[in-house]
């Protein structure tokens, strides 16, 4: 556990007191500040900064930036043979579909139940309501995959402007996150978003196509994504995905 006076790092007090980020840690990799609070207001300002919330119950607040990156970028999204197989399967099935914003609250809580091989998990209340608030300023999105009804898969993230920053998924069903996960990218890159930020490099997200990037080089073209103009992001049924291999 983390406590106010073992973290060797800024105590930050206010979304304003968030020091530069080349100040963060490099073990552990990216730690940059701690403090106690949470809501939309404190969201807002560290992703605007690149920075982003992890931590557990009964510790601070603690906030990351870590370097290098993991992004992709969405020209280079893959999928496997199996899963275009399945996506196929997926466009001819009438019974599921994709949405975007219909759920937003119960995406969360699916992506915050215990998972096998993990005691708990980073999606505290407190995390769940800031992000439903970010949720209702239009800053944190959701998608869900549907089956006769039934949410099965989905994730969530946050966007500022074309910037799109990917937090977490869940599945019940096999491969329904990555469905989701797949319509999705197609979607954001159809509206001219070309970088996603997946903060940590793990084998499940670089098997989509993503890599990592100098914290430099991912805040400047976070900055560039962030200049452009917003996205609609109306509740809505996203496309069949086509295969484009």
């Amino acid at each position: 556990m983390v406590s106010k006076e073992s973290v060797q790092l800024a105590w930050v007090q206010h979304p304003s007191e968030f020091p530069p980020t080349n100040n963060a840690l490099a073990q552990p990799n990216g730690l940059l500040a701690a403090g106690e609070a949470i809501d939309a207001d404190w969201l807002t300002a560290a992703y605007q900064r690149g920075i982003f919330p992890w931590y557990s119950a009964g510790e601070p607040v603690l906030w990351w930036t870590p370097s290098p990156r993991a992004v992709l970028f969405t020209e280079h999204f893959k999928s496997s043979r199996s899963l275009r197989k399945t996506l196929r399967q997926h466009a001819q099935d009438p019974n599921r579909c994709i949405t975007l914003n219909r759920a937003f609250e119960e995406v969360m809580r699916a992506c915050s139940a215990p998972r096998a091989g993990q005691n708990g998990t980073w999606i505290t209340e407190s995390i769940t309501q800031a992000y439903c608030d970010l949720h209702r300023q239009g800053l944190a999105h959701s998608v869900e995959h549907w089956f006769k009804g039934e949410l099965v898969g989905g994730l969530y993230c946050v966007a500022l402007g074309k910037m799109v920053y990917g937090e977490s998924m869940f599945s019940r069903q096999t491969d329904a996150s990555k469905i989701a996960f797949a319509h999705f990218v197609a979607w954001l890159k159809a509206q001219g978003v070309h970088i996603i930020d997946c903060q940590q490099a793990t084998r499940h997200l670089m098997s989509f196509g993503a890599t990592v990037v100098p914290r430099a080089s991912f805040e400047e073209q976070m900055r560039q994504a962030q200049a452009q103009p917003a996205l609609n992001w109306q509740a809505t049924t996203l496309s069949a995905w086509h295969d484009e291999s």
